[in-house]
């Protein structure tokens, strides 16, 4: 029979052949790059994913080989015409280098603070250089370039590669564009009011014009209209004086009925006239002539 004892130091020595073994091997993911130490100091990279072995005394470090995000916070940038812009850009960069990577920033954390510095610094060097204008509208993809370019050369040094900077928003400070939002707000109000004054008056002299030709067609209408009725008074009057040269005695007839008509229109059909008058030579009789004894003058 084996003693306890011997089952126990086979136990132990179970259990240290696998702590070792445990501590002999480790994984390395798709996303990641391992660093192998030996008290500390590095002296292997593994970059390819899967399972690897080292030294049970060797530890290891995992570094990220994905694209990380670098989120600046706004900066007051001053451009070269002095007029100052609130900038808020942000950057893209992966780790090239691990080992450089590891030993002059060690962490992500430590990295971030280091590009943040780098990237606020070249955002001063590449906007200071450009006006206002350049920066907000003109060439802003050219100057994200040379931003990335300037802070991929100074990030080389920790084993970093900048992949992309881009300015999200380059505005001036919340003073300033009020101040040039009322500029522009009294200029369009300006503005408007010129258009409405040249609106007034254009329409003014429109208004004069028309009522310039109205008066004009007007007059010329009423001319023509004297005209036509001269006319036609000088057409009746000619009717008139050949009929009454062909039946003078019909005419003054029709001359003394038309008297009639008008004259007996209204209700009242009184007349203070002696009754030869002349304008009742038709009521005798239709020959118009004055009866004996109303002609004959009295003796």
């Amino acid at each position: 029979m084996r003693s306890p004892v011997t089952g126990i130091v086979s136990l132990i020595i179970l259990f240290i052949v696998l702590a070792v073994g445990y501590s002999s091997v480790f994984t390395v993911q798709q996303t990641e790059q391992t660093i192998v130490l030996r008290f500390g100091e590095p002296v292997d990279i593994v970059t390819e994913p899967g399972l690897h072995f080292k030294a049970p005394w060797n530890s290891v470090i995992n570094v990220d080989k994905r694209i990380l995000d670098l989120e600046n916070p706004s900066q007051e940038v001053i451009a070269s015409d002095q007029k100052r812009l609130v900038v808020d850009a942000f950057a893209r960069y992966r780790i090239k280098n691990a080992l450089r990577y590891y030993t002059s920033v060690g962490s992500i954390q430590a990295a971030n603070l280091q590009l943040t510095t780098l990237l606020n610094a070249a955002l001063r060097r590449v906007l200071g250089e450009v006006n206002f204008i350049t920066v907000v509208r003109d060439d802003r993809e050219k100057l994200m370039q040379r931003i990335r370019e300037q802070l991929d050369r100074e990030a080389d040094g920790y084993g970093i590669e900048v992949v992309d900077v881009r300015i999200r928003r380059a505005d001036l400070p919340e003073q300033n564009s009020q101040a040039v939002y009322n500029r522009m707000k009294t200029e369009r109000e300006r503005e408007a009011a010129e258009f409405r004054a040249q609106g007034d008056q254009k329409a003014q002299e429109i208004r004069s014009k028309a009522d310039r030709e109205a008066t004009v067609i007007v007059a010329e209408a009423n001319s023509a209209a004297d005209q036509t009725r001269g006319a036609g008074d000088a057409e009746r009057n000619r009717l008139f004086a050949e009929a009454y040269g062909k039946d003078k005695d019909f005419f003054a007839f029709y001359r003394s009925m038309t008297a009639y008509e008008n004259g007996l229109r209204s209700s009242d059909t009184r007349f203070l006239l002696r009754p030869d008058s002349e304008f009742f030579r038709y009521f005798g009789g239709a020959s118009g002539k004055l009866p004996e004894a109303a002609a004959a003058p009295k003796q």
